[in-house]
């Protein structure tokens, strides 16, 4: 199997561990962590990808999260080694979507989903995505299964 084949059904891995600053009072993650994780996870996705969200001609374009959830099955605590597997699940027009599943010990304890769009910062209108970021995107999106 191809390298580029192999890249597209697997999602982006990145890991971190808890820290004491990402828990409640009840020791286990306080839910804005992972978030902040999704962020992470994210950044160095596209950073791989050697994309950006900053320079020319980028730089006229703003990117902000239009919609963002997480469900949390089960506990993180502190000092649990995480893993965050990232998919690209959906390349739009002027937007697309990221899905995050959060494990710790092989079992994955939550999931979220973020969408993003691509606007133009003077008018502050959806605008299209910049064709070599959204090809970037759609290289990694999962094959679609067959029915």
């Amino acid at each position: 199997m191809s390298r580029a084949i192999m890249q597209r059904m697997a999602p982006f891995l990145w890991t971190t561990r808890v820290r004491f600053v990402d828990t409640d009072a009840s020791g286990r993650i306080h839910y804005t962590a992972l978030f902040r994780w999704f962020e992470a996870a994210e950044q160095d996705f596209l950073r791989e990808l050697r994309q950006s969200y900053s320079g020319d001609p980028a730089a006229e374009i703003g990117w902000p999260r239009v919609h963002a959830e997480c469900d949390i099955s089960g506990p993180f605590v502190f000092d649990d080694e995480v893993s965050i597997a990232l998919r690209v699940t959906r390349v739009g027009n002027s937007s697309f979507e990221l899905s995050y599943a959060a494990s710790t010990a092989g079992i994955q304890r939550a999931t979220g989903r973020i969408v993003i769009v691509s606007i133009d910062r003077q008018t502050r209108r959806s605008r299209p995505l910049p064709s070599a970021f959204a090809e970037a995107l759609r290289r990694r999106m999962p094959e679609p299964s067959e029915g």
